[in-house]
């Protein structure tokens, strides 16, 4: 989903032409917020109309999961006030200064709370994938899609959900 029906990224490199329009959009049940790339402030000013489609989703009860510093994002949302959240280690510090309402657990690689879901270092969202595939679609899915791509399944973080075996 999108706010436009082109997107030019990475100053023009390639071009992201979604599916659809947040004005088609009446309810969905995940929500996923990808990483933010380049300067922080900016991005999230660009895509600040994005804010009111993610919380008016999240009471029509969709979940919410961010990616890396897509948590900056996430966080702009004003739905982590209070929550833990997780972001890359090497952004900490700004996202506390940014954000000083949100419980930061940068020790973490992801964390569950309220249906709103977040991992930190650019690689830890493989775990939180398996993790909502897992929830989503049933564990022998979540198993098969951990060992085609070779992610840890045991690495669950701070997510109370499910307890990994073998």
């Amino acid at each position: 989903m999108g706010l436009h029906k082109e997107e030019s990224q990475r100053d023009g490199l390639f071009t992201i032409a979604p599916d659809c329009l947040i004005t088609d959009i009446e309810k969905s049940d995940l929500i996923i917020i990808p990483a933010l790339h380049g300067d922080l402030a900016a991005a999230m000013e660009k895509k600040c109309s994005f804010h009111s489609l993610i919380k008016e989703q999240y009471k029509a009860a969709s979940e919410i999961t961010s990616f890396y510093i897509g948590s900056f994002f996430l966080a702009a949302t004003g739905l982590v006030d209070g929550k833990r959240c997780a972001t890359h280690w090497v952004a900490a510090n700004q996202f506390r200064q940014m954000f000083p309402l949100v419980n930061l657990v940068d020790d973490k690689i992801m964390t569950a709370e309220d249906g709103i879901f977040s991992s930190g270092g650019a690689y830890s969202f493989l775990n939180l994938l398996v993790y909502l595939i897992e929830k989503y679609a049933g564990r022998e899915t979540a198993i098969f899609i951990a060992k085609a791509f070779m992610i840890d399944i045991d690495r669950s973080s701070q997510l109370p959900l499910m307890i990994f075996e073998g």
